[in-house]
């Protein structure tokens, strides 16, 4: 391909001239994209424009002139790498800022860049407690990773509930984790809440504890940084972020190059689907919006995309048969080079996913809800919009971009291309608000933030303080939250057991059943208990209570055997059903038996064995932890087997297991394993991987 770059650059410098910065950019990366892909050295001319739009770490530093040099230096910050990386010229900004004792709201893309300014701002900086609250628990394992590489020798990495603090800690929650730690700390020197939007805007009715854990933990914290993507605006007048200077920042490293196909009549968009992996090669994400478009996009390209071949996949493939199902659908499409990616896969299997995406001859394609935005961080040259919805609703525009922000990657894709297959939603500005909601005011104390809550909102507290007076007795339900002793933020359902509770008590002294050992005296209190939870059982109340019971002998019986106890339970609804009783049904369990001890006072029996087994998937408390660190369950049960680590002791920590993993060693701990699976050598690498600091 032929290219006249001084015409190309003189085309910029003028963009340029006309206070056109953005556009200048773009061009400026598509130039940079045909120099990679012609093996075209940067000229000093490239250099300058490089410069000039604020891109410092995309020069050459061999072919600068000094001025450029000198740029590219200045711009060098201790990220906790042994070699200092450059900045570009936005991320530096917000440093200073954030070294200057600031607290900033930022809005940003997605390929900012946001991780670097974390990272130098604590290697610089060195603060004594750090707090970092991501959306989901994939993610914090993903910010753990990073963190632990460069930090961990001088900081104690804490992402598990009820670990010690320690000298120096940087915490990793997703906000509901926090709660737990709100009594615990007493003073943060920065407090980072990543995703920042959906402290107004998430689907998933998480924003009471998200907004509860921006005003607990704000108070304590010296400076705070907020992040989130798409945002215009934040109302002045608003309790969360009023000491805090908004700066939206519309600077981007990659270049989106967007096709709509969905304006082309009668689209058939999995022909269209195949069409572009046949003819991209590169990575590629799907984006499916809901389960069921995943199963019909994983139908269709299990019948049209042909086996790989490949020795690692067929590994993965047969390793995911053995310890799953040989019916399961992702066994037979990682063959072909696909993954799946939801919220309900086992934590484990999801991370395996990703690194073998990473991998240059690993996964082409995964096909994805909004998990893989929501997750991990990890980008594609390709991305496809292969639906425009959410579950039930459209698709926000949060959502929208962060999907199509995953498309590029700084010094990898200089062009990301998006393919849209149905059409994506308005763009528009769009203010935060962060209005107070009402699930929100029934947990927290009123006298602690009198002065951030409206006359309204006191009465409103006021009012529910009276209702749960009357029925638990004066103070104690204020008493609880002050405690934090209930998981779930739902007022309308304490007061719903409550009530049960005092008018049928009788129908509750079954609760002593589900301590038993016996799993066959459950079935009554199960389930009752799982009618409190609603639509989120809908009809499956049978198969839920049959599922919790096969379950309880988790640690010792294979999955496929699980399975194959029940005349039809899919792989997918297995998983479906542990991330509901792990953490829906367990919380609810877990308030229920705080509740019990005021209303049912003489016959209560305390629960707290069974919600605790309940939120382990009835594995041992380190087991089911390790799964978010990578190291799947099977593989624990290898290591136990083989007397390596006793992973049932009790007294046994995550940082303490961690410590007995790196004391052991990759090889050894690889040739002591009895039984290894070839593909278990690959997981118990990225596993390693992921708890060895740098040097």
């Amino acid at each position: 391909m032929k290219i006249d770059v001084f015409e190309s650059c003189a085309n910029i410098n003028n963009l340029l001239l006309n206070n056109n910065e953005n556009e200048a950019r773009n061009e400026l990366i598509k130039l940079l994209d045909v120099c990679k892909q012609n093996n075209i050295e940067y000229n000093e001319l490239i250099n300058y424009l490089i410069r000039e739009v604020g891109l410092y770490p995309y020069m050459d530093f061999e072919t600068s002139s000094w001025q450029e040099q000198y740029v590219y230096n200045a711009f060098k910050v201790n990220v906790g790498t042994d070699e200092e990386l450059t900045l570009h010229r936005e991320q530096s900004l917000l440093l200073q800022k954030l070294l200057n004792g600031k607290n900033i709201a930022v809005s940003a893309s997605t390929s900012f860049g946001k991780s670097f300014i974390i990272d130098a701002f604590i290697a610089i900086k060195k603060p004594k407690n750090v707090v970092v609250i991501v959306p989901t628990i994939a993610l914090t394992d993903e910010t753990r990773r990073r963190l632990y590489k460069k930090f961990a020798k001088e900081y104690k990495i804490i992402t598990m509930p009820d670990a010690e603090l320690a000298d120096k800690n940087i915490l990793i929650f997703p906000q509901e984790r926090a709660l737990t730690y709100i009594n615990t700390i007493e003073e943060i020197d920065i407090l980072i809440v990543d995703e920042f939007y959906k402290a107004e805007f998430d689907d998933e009715g998480r924003t009471s504890a998200l907004l509860k854990v921006i005003l607990e933990l704000g108070k304590k914290s010296k400076q705070k940084y907020y992040l989130s993507p798409n945002i215009s605006s934040i109302a002045k007048d608003n309790q969360f972020t009023k000491d805090m200077e908004f700066i939206p920042i519309d600077f981007n490293t990659v270049f989106l190059e967007q096709n709509e196909r969905y304006k082309e009549s009668e689209v058939d968009k999995n022909k269209e689907l195949l069409e572009i992996l046949k003819k991209y090669s590169s990575k590629t994400l799907i984006y499916c919006g809901t389960y069921n478009n995943i199963d019909i996009v994983s139908q269709y390209l299990n019948r049209e995309i042909p086996q790989k071949n490949d020795t690692l996949l067929d590994s993965f493939s047969d390793w995911l048969i053995k310890n799953y199902s040989k019916n399961y659908t992702l066994a037979e499409l990682s063959k072909k080079g696909i993954g799946i990616h939801n919220g309900k896969l086992h934590r484990s299997l999801s991370q395996i996913q990703i690194s073998l995406f990473e991998e240059k001859k690993g996964l082409d394609s995964i096909i994805s809800t909004s998990s893989i935005i929501e997750g991990i961080n990890t980008s594609a040259e390709n991305i496809i919009l292969w639906a425009n919805k959410d579950g039930r609703p459209k698709l926000n525009i949060f959502k929208y971009k962060n999907i199509i922000g995953r498309g590029g990657r700084m010094f990898k894709h200089f062009i990301g291309k998006v393919f849209l297959l149905e059409k994506p939603p308005e763009e528009k500005p769009i203010e935060l608000t962060l209005p107070f909601p009402e699930e929100l005011l029934s947990s927290i104390d009123e006298a602690k933030f009198e002065q951030d809550l409206t006359r309204e909102q006191i009465k409103k507290i006021k009012v529910l303080e009276e209702e749960m007076d009357n029925l638990l007795g004066e103070k104690v339900y204020k008493k609880l939250i002050k405690q934090h002793a209930l998981q779930t933020m739902d007022h309308e359902l304490h007061r719903d057991i409550i009530t049960d509770m005092q008018n049928n008590s009788k129908e509750w002294n079954g609760l002593a059943y589900i301590v038993s050992s016996d799993v066959d005296n459950w079935d009554r209190m199960l389930y009752k208990l799982l009618k409190f939870c609603g639509g989120a059982v809908g009809t499956e109340y049978v198969n839920m209570v049959s599922y919790i019971k096969a379950i309880s002998n988790n640690w010792s019986k294979p999955i496929p055997d699980i399975l194959s106890s029940f005349n039809n339970l899919s792989t997918e609804k297995y998983f479906h059903f542990e991330k509901f009783v792990t953490f829906n049904f367990a919380a609810l369990l877990n308030d229920v038996n705080v509740l019990q001890k005021y209303c049912l006072r003489e016959n209560n029996v305390d629960i707290s064995p069974f919600v605790f087994k309940l939120s382990n998937a009835f594995l041992p408390k380190i087991v089911y932890a390790l799964e978010e660190y990578g190291l799947p369950r099977m593989i624990s049960r290898k290591i136990q087997n083989s007397n390596i680590i006793n992973f049932e002791d009790e007294n046994l920590t995550i940082h303490d297991v961690i410590v007995k993993f790196n004391g052991i060693g990759f090889e050894i701990m690889k040739s002591k394993i009895q039984d290894i699976h070839p593909f278990e050598t690959y997981i118990l690498e990225y596993f390693y991987n992921g708890i060895t600091a740098n040097n």
